[in-house]
């Protein structure tokens, strides 16, 4: 649990930084070319780390079943998520941009428990409910709003429900390689915007421009997508969600450090946010549980859920991966809904 709390907010760190860190470029980059420079420098940064790690380019090991799962997060994660938020920036402040990124972890979580029946308490549903309240103060118009503003604010929350939708997706894939997962999406990602882009007439900008976008890219979406996959592995969808909801906040903190100007309304969202976060932050789910017999290949250690015998050629040195079967077995213990942990309640 340790291990994937600590990954899925290293996550939030980087992609949290992503987002004021892109804002700076929304002048000098068309909405959809940046995109597409992001996620080309998310791509092409994980390919070549995979290169390196393996020496080469191995065969992924998804199953026929597996790749419509992929596919589909690619579309939704990949094109259209980055597109709409790109255009959002273009019309709403990074500050108010990166709080209203929390309606990720709202829509990832509703997902999750009414589409893929993952399990939720009434201290993950206020938390929620407290984000999205935060989340219609910051939207809330007023005077001095713009139509312009508004459009930027929904076109967020378009990229929040695409993220929601890949999340939910990448889940059915997160036992296989994450550099595979996150470095696939970059990289057709990446291809598919910037193509759109130049075809509609937009031209490349300078090889700074460029390069500062990528090296986003790279960190804010490459690597944070990574730690995301393998935290999803020992988290599940909805918790998984709910602490890199802390994303927003370091990019709002950021922001405002650039010298970006702040409203009331601001404020009293990211209190509202704030509490709902902590609530996320500090559930505890313990209970007696029945784990059924399952067979499947994933990272592992010999801990309490992994205890198996080997065939005598394989190499048993720890953390391995390899096809394994799991006994029936009933204890109680500290847990989240992770591969291991999909049960009734």
């Amino acid at each position: 649990m340790t291990k994937g709390i600590v990954q899925a907010l290293l996550a939030a760190v980087l992609f949290g930084a992503s987002t004021p860190l892109a804002k700076q470029l929304v002048g000098h980059v068309p909405p959809l070319l940046l995109a597409g420079l992001l996620y080309l420098g998310s791509g092409a940064g994980l390919f070549l780390i995979r290169l390196a790690r393996d020496r080469g380019w191995p065969a992924p090991t998804l199953t026929r079943h597996q790749w419509p799962w992929l596919i589909g997060a690619i579309f939704f994660g990949g094109i259209l998520g980055p597109a709409a938020l790109m255009t959002g920036l273009v019309n709403t402040s990074a500050a108010s941009a990166s709080l209203l990124l929390n309606l990720e972890a709202v829509l990832t979580a509703l997902i999750a428990w009414l589409v893929f029946r993952e399990n939720a308490d009434r201290r993950i549903v206020l938390g929620m409910l407290l984000i999205v309240i935060g989340g219609m103060v910051l939207s809330w118009p007023d005077s001095d709003a713009a139509i312009s503003a508004h459009w930027g604010t929904f076109a967020i929350a378009a990229a929040c429900l695409c993220w929601a939708i890949d999340n939910n997706l990448t889940r059915t894939v997160a036992s296989t390689d994450a550099l595979f997962i996150a470095g696939s999406k970059g990289l057709i990602a990446g291809v598919v915007n910037c193509s759109l882009a130049l075809s509609m007439g937009n031209y490349l900008p300078s090889a700074e421009i460029i390069g500062s976008g990528m090296l986003i890219g790279l960190l804010g979406y490459g690597a944070s997508l990574v730690l995301f996959v393998l935290a999803l592995r020992n988290l599940g969808t909805a918790r998984t969600g709910a602490y890199f909801s802390v994303a927003p906040f370091f990019g709002a903190g950021i922001a405002i450090a650039l010298g970006e100007p702040t409203s009331w309304s601001f404020w009293i969202a990211a209190g509202c946010m704030t509490a709902g976060v902590w609530l996320h932050i500090t559930e505890r789910h313990v209970h007696e549980h029945i784990h059924t017999m399952m067979e499947h290949s994933h990272g592992h250690v010999h801990d309490e859920h992994h205890q198996h015998e080997h065939d005598e050629t394989l190499n048993i040195s720890e953390p391995l991966s390899h096809t394994h079967a799991h006994k029936s077995l009933r204890h109680s213990h500290p847990h989240y809904p992770d591969a291991h942990h999909r049960h009734a309640h």
